[in-house]
């Protein structure tokens, strides 16, 4: 699949050294783990998602690559090899604890380098997914979550016309800082992407 500067390749086995690269900053996992990931974590962590994705058809996760730095202007690569990693984009089936068990909904997420952050990039990709899930898939209801203190996603989901649902609080065992303040949900119904398409 393509954006106006994204390539999105289905992710595969060959893609592991990227997430390994990926989850190597303990920024891009603030919000989730708050401290990089081993190797052997990505590699289960991959595992799962292979799994996810077939459960249901046109669900999964996508490695993304841009040219020329993402830069205004600049086209998607061909082919993946002719691009740059900018990071994982994931539309898998619902899954969590704190999620519907139900094939129509899906869960919308997106990890990027830190060197691509505030270009645009994660929510021209989301777009493209929502698109993928409404049209395509046929999903119900597509809904994304994250840490409340995280405004960089937060803005994402906002900037592609979800909109808030809840704020809940899951218990953990080690809690990552402001993690009080609660996790929250946004959402994009079938109604509503038939308003704004």
């Amino acid at each position: 699949m393509r954006t106006d500067r994204l390539l999105l390749v289905p992710l595969a086995d060959r893609h592991l050294d990227l997430e390994v690269r990926l989850d190597s900053d303990p920024e891009v996992l603030r919000y989730l783990t708050g401290r990089t990931s081993t190797r052997d974590e990505v590699v289960a962590a991959h595992e799962r998602r292979m799994a996810r994705t077939a459960k249901v058809d046109g669900l999964g996760y996508w490695v993304a690559f841009v040219s020329d730095g993402g830069e205004p202007g600049a086209t998607p690569p061909e082919r993946e090899e002719e691009g740059e990693f900018v990071g994982l984009m994931m539309l898998p089936p619902a899954h969590g604890p704190d999620q519907p068990d139900d094939p129509t909904v899906s869960d919308l997420g997106y990890r990027l380098l830190r060197r691509y952050w505030r270009q645009g990039l994660a929510s021209e990709a989301s777009r493209l997914l929502l698109r993928h899930a409404f049209d395509t898939v046929g999903q119900s209801r597509v809904i994304a979550q994250t840490m409340a203190a995280n405004a960089g996603s937060r803005g994402v989901m906002r900037a592609i016309g979800m909109r808030y649902v809840r704020t809940y609080y899951p218990r953990f065992d080690d809690p990552l800082p402001d993690a009080h303040l609660g996790e929250v949900e946004y959402e994009m119904t079938r109604a509503m992407w038939e308003e704004i398409r």
